[in-house]
């Protein structure tokens, strides 16, 4: 048996197709009505792009706030608006969606020889979704805001003094049925359109992760539903479910809270953690070190992520002995992570590493990731998350993984298959200038924030007592540069849609399948559906194909 897609074209002579899924149809409607994944990749793209630099925006206000300690630039209440719409635009509306909507739309199917996903029409319907969330968001920024926190706490959300709650609950809702749908269409594509020849064990870990995020968000993100038509139904019917005064409790919106919203955290961080096995793999020429544990690590986070949702809970007077309980899962969640980061530093082991753009943001995912990590071993101990709870240890431990760990992951991705998905590559020195720039301004951004949140500086204040003020300043300054990370990649890889050089179908000499079919692909994908012979790691198979090549041309 052999595999009917050999042909990797001559780098120096490749040119862009006259046809492809970017050019074979023009019109907006086109784009609007289409079924094609990749093109509805793309549409995300555009659309979490726009929702991100908004909600970057609202943390800059944050940053200028707390430049000095007094309430100076805004008032109380419309710096709790502003910290509550900065987590519900990012949470909701980047970082879930980010990775699986984008990179996981347009190259799973690709991935594993499939011509699309298995259900298109869903699949556009969860970004009308999306942007139906997105623009009640916008609605209720317009309305005045919402003063909840981006977790909805009761029964602050259930006091009738806070106008747009249902607005921004409905947002979440129906984004979350977005994140239902994607979900749902990565399980039967997996499951059901696979080449043949592409057995579970040859699959791509990029794929292995999404096939767990879609497992989280498919069985998790309906119990966030629920909370949410409860909150609904006591504001507007008065029935008491979870305010006290009406005989409810609190803390059962907590539990269902939480139940979703820490796997959600492995939604967000899974697909990131399948691009940097891809990232690591072709940069360092290796296979993935322990493909095996890799894989199975994540199908772990995923079932994991189910059972340590409590830790969030401490303070909120739950018994000791589900305290330990607890911390005890919590410590073993951690295990399955641990596997990749070792594992990742073993394939980089003896490798031929090269440190183009990906590879940069790839390691500093596995920096800031494991810096996030850590930190949360203090948060899932009892003892010092009494301490640390409501404070800026929160809110740097949480940074560390989602926007040092997740966002460095998107980034790596968007610039591995940026030449994949456009045919064109970027600039390369000012690529990774934006890589180090984003390292170094992250940093100074957060790691003030643990030393602010053991020393006992509150989150959520935007007033605090003089001796933290250093500090702060030092995170405002930190966070102007990563402000310039974060938009030269927007300058450089708008521009390298004309200009950039062509790219050919394979720049990165990589083994997926993605890589041995033209770029930007065709519309369909494959001429016809590819038949594996070999993993997705197999250099062996990329130099022999290569020697063929050779000697055809020859």
């Amino acid at each position: 048996m052999s595999s009917t897609i050999v042909s990797l074209p001559d780098q120096s002579t490749a040119r862009v197709p006259k046809t492809n899924f970017l050019t074979k149809e023009n019109g907006i409607l086109s784009w609007l009505l289409t079924g094609d994944h990749k093109r509805i990749a793309i549409l995300y793209l555009i659309s979490i792009t726009f929702f991100f630099f908004i909600g970057g925006a609202l943390a800059g206000l944050i940053r200028l706030e707390l430049l000095t300690p007094q309430s100076d630039l805004m008032a109380t209440d419309t710096y709790n608006k502003v910290f509550t719409m900065h987590g519900v635009v990012m949470i909701f509306l980047f970082l879930v969606p980010s990775v699986p909507a984008t990179l996981g739309n347009f190259l799973i199917p690709i991935m594993i020889g499939a011509k699309d996903l298995a259900l298109p029409k869903v699949n556009l319907l969860s970004w009308y979704l999306y942007i139906v969330g997105g623009i009640l968001v916008l609605y209720t920024m317009i309305s005045g805001g919402v003063d909840t926190g981006w977790t909805f706490t009761t029964p602050l959300s259930t006091h009738y003094v806070n106008t747009n709650v249902l607005s921004t609950g409905l947002a979440v809702f129906v984004a979350g049925f977005s994140s239902i749908f994607t979900g749902l269409n990565f399980i039967v594509t997996i499951h059901k359109m696979r080449a043949p020849g592409m057995t579970w064990f040859r699959m791509p870990l990029f794929v292995w992760a999404h096939y767990a995020a879609s497992i989280l968000m498919v069985l998790g993100t309906p119990v966030l539903a629920i909370a949410i038509v409860l909150v609904a139904l006591e504001r507007t019917i008065g029935i008491g479910v979870f305010d006290p005064a009406k005989g409810g409790d609190p803390l059962l919106f907590q539990h269902l809270f939480w139940f979703y919203s820490h796997p959600a955290v492995y939604i967000m961080i899974l697909p990131g953690m399948g691009v940097i096995s891809e990232v690591i793999s072709t940069f360092s020429r290796k296979r993935v070190f322990g493909y095996t544990a890799v894989a199975f690590s994540s199908v772990a986070i995923a079932v994991f992520g189910f059972f340590v949702w409590e830790h969030h809970m401490f303070i909120m007077g739950v018994s000791s002995y589900s305290m330990l309980v607890f911390s005890l899962l919590t410590m073993l969640v951690a295990v399955p992570s641990a596997i990749k980061i070792f594992n990742w530093t073993f394939t980089l082991y003896k490798g031929s590493i090269t440190f183009e753009t990906p590879m940069l943001y790839a390691f500093g995912f596995m920096g800031l990731f494991t810096i996030g990590g850590l930190t949360g071993v203090f948060l899932g101990t009892s003892g010092t998350d009494i301490h640390l709870t409501e404070t800026y240890f929160i809110v740097a431990h949480f940074h560390f993984v989602m926007v040092g760990g997740m966002l460095m992951a998107f980034l790596s991705g968007i610039h591995f298959w940026w030449p994949k998905i456009t045919g064109r590559m970027y600039p390369e020195k000012i690529s990774q200038l934006a890589a180090v720039i984003t390292f170094i301004g992250f940093n100074f951004t957060f790691f003030p924030q643990f030393i602010l949140g053991t020393l006992g500086m509150p989150r959520r204040y935007a007033a605090y007592p003089p001796e933290f003020q250093i500090l702060n300043v030092f995170s405002t300054a930190g966070a102007t540069i990563l402000g310039v990370g974060y938009l030269l990649p927007i300058l450089y890889l708008t521009w390298s849609l004309k200009y950039g050089e062509i790219a050919g179908s394979n720049p990165w000499q990589a083994t997926g399948l993605e890589w041995q079919i033209q770029s930007p692909p065709l519309t369909e994908n494959f001429l016809e559906i590819p038949v594996m012979d070999h993993d997705a790691y197999d250099y062996e198979w990329l130099e022999r194909q290569k020697e063929k090549e050779v000697t055809s041309v020859g």
